[in-house]
């Protein structure tokens, strides 16, 4: 059927090297602001990642294609993608997030504020 999902989806990690996955996912993890993340919002691409969860294990299993864990992080809402609520929240609140880029998405987590 049309709408059916891929068997595999293809996520990659940024990055041209030979380093292994959770060496590109420590390589291209990183702390941004909400202007960095702002147009990946926009364009759909970005997924928020509850503080509760690893961003470390998140990135794995998106990279090692684990639908299973996966959905079961969107069916507990641990991950979702941000509504207009977050954004004004995210512009007003200046928050910074630590985000790594897992492609066709960026997973963001915010930083805890000190």
């Amino acid at each position: 059927m049309a709408n059916d999902p891929p068997e595999k989806l293809n996520y990659n990690v940024l990055g041209d090297d030979q380093s292994s996955a959770g060496e590109k996912i420590a390589k291209y993890t990183g702390d941004v602001d909400w202007s960095y993340l702002k147009p990946h919002y926009k364009s759909g691409a970005m997924i928020y990642v509850d503080p509760e969860l690893s961003l470390t294990k998140v990135a794995e299993a998106f990279t090692n294609d684990d639908k299973a864990q996966v959905q079961a992080w969107l069916k507990k809402a641990d991950l979702v993608k941000p509504s207009h609520l977050h954004e004004d929240w995210w512009e007003h609140d200046q928050t910074r997030f630590t985000a790594v880029v897992i492609t066709p998405f960026v997973l963001a987590q915010p930083l805890e504020k000190e």
